[in-house]
């Protein structure tokens, strides 16, 4: 297949492909008239890296996944190299994690001070007897005058 139908088949763009090409990720095979020419290994290869870049794995990082199949093994993932990238990835991925759980404490931690603080000045708001934000709103004298019945909203009649 040429590089077009590559493209559409695997969810991408030429662009995409020619540079992969560059990269060494797949092959660079030519027919007689020049045009690149792809069959169903380079479309797995293709769909291997797309996989693992959706999970998150640098270009870089899908190369020994793409050498084992070209080695002619049945998955990406059953050579010594491909396990050995799992296996960094998943200490960065818990790296990551720890550093997240981290953040989420410190961020509970000044939601629960705000929240309290908040707390303390509707207290103190109430006991002052002043007014408390999100609390019931002042009522004004001159407004509810204005607005009642007997004054007919404040116009002569």
């Amino acid at each position: 297949m040429r590089i077009g139908e590559l493209a559409e088949r695997a969810g991408t763009t030429t662009r995409t492909l020619r540079y992969y090409e560059s990269r060494g990720l797949l092959p660079a095979r030519r027919a007689v008239n020049g045009y690149r020419t792809y069959d169903e290994s380079d479309l797995r290869l293709l769909r291997q890296i797309r996989t693992l870049q959706d999970f998150g794995f640098g270009l870089e990082e899908t190369r020994p996944f793409v050498e084992c199949l070209r080695a002619g093994h049945p998955a990406g993932d059953s050579c010594p190299a491909s396990l050995a990238v799992y296996r960094r990835k998943l200490t960065e991925l818990d790296g990551l994690i720890d550093q997240l759980q981290s953040v989420r404490a410190q961020v509970g931690s000044q939601l629960a001070r705000a929240e309290e603080a908040r707390a303390e000045e509707a207290r103190a708001g109430l006991a002052a007897g002043a007014a408390v934000p999100g609390g019931p709103e002042p009522r004004c004298e001159l407004t509810a005058y204005a607005l009642s019945d007997d004054n007919h909203g404040g116009e002569e009649t």
